[in-house]
């Protein structure tokens, strides 16, 4: 298939990378230029119509909706045809609207970070048009260990909220339990050690320990965009009447850590809002 993606960042990049793996023809657009240059196998252009003309998929994979929306209405009149799959994380709201203006859209927010979309082992979180599935689902197999279809557009995001209040739950949980155990003089890699392969342990709690113990955060998944996918769980969960007091706390821990300087660093900084 001809193919344009438009954002190359952290998770962009490598999906488009797959996609021409995989035998797509891949034209790739990105709000600074140079994030679209280098990719291997993989057409840089210069502007949202020159990428998405002729392209039978559109894929869009930015920071949020404010991103999403604006970028998508340059390209909806080159969009000739072909299928939008958005796969950023924007929320219910934003991806209503969306709907409205995209008959066909395809909601399929990714799970996974830098590695996963390196090793094309994201999983697919899709849902639209029931007629949409066969021609969409070659790229996703490029991008994705596994697919699940969910139903309308807009199942895919909502499951995208559950599970990232989840994850954001675990990362600070993470993050508090290492902060109190270096104040008690406790080694944290013991903790990690205690509970690795026990029903409390996690894979995770491994991957973001080790960041958190060397406070080294080079960003799979910016602290800033963390803290963006809590306040739109928080803002899902208002809507709807409820109220979630402890992702709340999570989304001020993560604030604060922004504002010290870490939203550029990986969401397991949120550790430096805890330390003293």
């Amino acid at each position: 298939m001809r193919v344009a993606v438009l954002g190359t960042g952290i998770m962009g990049a490598p999906m488009a990378r797959n996609l021409a793996a995989a035998g797509h023809e891949v034209t790739a657009w990105n709000r600074s230029p140079e994030k679209a240059r280098g990719i291997d196998g993989v057409e840089p252009a210069g502007e949202i119509a020159e990428a998405v003309g002729g392209a039978e998929a559109v894929i869009t994979m930015l920071a949020d909706a404010d991103a999403v929306e604006a970028v998508v209405r340059e390209a909806l009149p080159a969009l000739d045809g072909g299928v939008l799959i958005q796969t950023s994380t924007i929320g219910p709201e934003a991806t209503a609207r969306l709907a409205e203006q995209v008959p066909g859209l395809v909601d399929a927010p990714v799970l996974g970070t830098k590695a996963p979309a390196e090793q094309g082992k994201l999983i697919v979180l899709a849902s639209g048009p029931e007629d949409a599935r066969e021609r969409v689902e070659p790229l996703f197999d490029a991008i994705g260990a596994k697919t699940l279809w969910l139903g309308e557009a807009g199942a895919g995001s909502r499951l995208k909220l559950v599970i990232n209040t989840w994850l954001l739950a675990l990362t600070e949980g993470l993050a508090e339990a290492i902060a109190l155990a270096e104040a008690l003089d406790v080694d944290p890699q013991t903790f990690l050690d205690a509970i690795d392969g026990g029903p409390v342990g996690a894979p995770y709690a491994n991957i973001k320990g080790k960041l958190m113990m060397e406070r080294d955060f080079p960003p799979s998944f910016p602290l800033e965009l963390a803290l963006k996918d809590a306040r739109l769980a928080l803002a899902a969960a208002e809507e709807q009447g409820l109220r979630l007091g402890a992702l709340a706390a999570i989304a001020e821990q993560m604030e604060r850590a922004v504002e010290a300087g870490h939203g550029k660093d990986d969401m397991a900084a949120t550790i430096q809002a805890s330390r003293a």
